[in-house]
């Protein structure tokens, strides 16, 4: 997660999942639509996005926040559209990791219901073929007092993680081309985990001599 490292320090992280997820546990208007969207493996329609997100950035300018690192969206045309009539977008950053890792690391993920924490109990060890590199990405296991209040969420199921996926790459490339075309696009395929990505991605951005200290999530 980029907070907790010091070359993002500052800089507050929105992932529209989040406020999605804090939507669903409140009793807001939206809570009850949203648990029947999220259920069936569905995307979020973009008005209910774009409400959730313009809450938020509305509270953040409020309290003096400059700048933003938005992850998770926008997912659809119409929201990168949108985003670009509200605010400047300085860079894209498009993180690609391969179809069966992406699905092993959904179906491992896991959350403890008494703190909130995530974690991931999957190892993912894919060997090299065909001119793609190997990916290693070891579980994010979490500490002893979270184990046995660790759930999976009720839409972490093959199925429908697969739908969800299928839905995303439909609806990512337009999105992917409309940054391209703006010179906005960096496209990073993921090599593994944080210890493996993170200097890799820094170098990308040229900011690697700004974070000496790798840290990890």
């Amino acid at each position: 997660m980029l907070p907790v490292f010091p070359v993002f320090s500052g800089i507050p992280h929105i992932a529209t999942g989040d406020l999605v997820r804090e939507e669903l546990n409140s009793s807001g208007t939206l809570s009850s639509q949203l648990k029947e969207i999220v259920n069936q493996g569905q995307l979020v329609s973009d008005e209910i996005i774009i409400s959730l997100l313009s809450k938020r950035l509305e509270a953040g300018e409020a309290k003096g926040e400059s700048g933003f690192i938005l992850d998770g969206f926008p997912r659809t045309i119409r929201q990168a559209e949108i985003l670009e009539g509200v605010t400047d977008v300085d860079l894209v950053v498009n993180l690609k990791l391969r179809e069966e890792a992406l699905l092993a690391k959904c179906l491992g993920r896991r959350i403890c219901n008494h703190c909130g924490g995530n974690y991931n109990i999957a190892c993912i060890d894919i060997k090299g073929e065909n001119g793609k590199p190997g990916i290693y990405m070891a579980p994010l296991p979490a500490p002893p007092q979270c184990v046995p209040n660790l759930i999976q969420r009720a839409d972490d199921t093959e199925e429908v993680v697969k739908e969800r996926l299928r839905i995303y790459n439909e609806t990512s490339r337009p999105v992917e081309e409309f940054y391209r075309n703006r010179r906005k696009l960096l496209e990073f395929e993921l090599p593994g985990g944080i210890p493996e990505a993170w200097p890799k991605l820094l170098e990308a951005l040229n900011l690697d001599h700004k974070d000496k200290h790798i840290a990890a999530a």
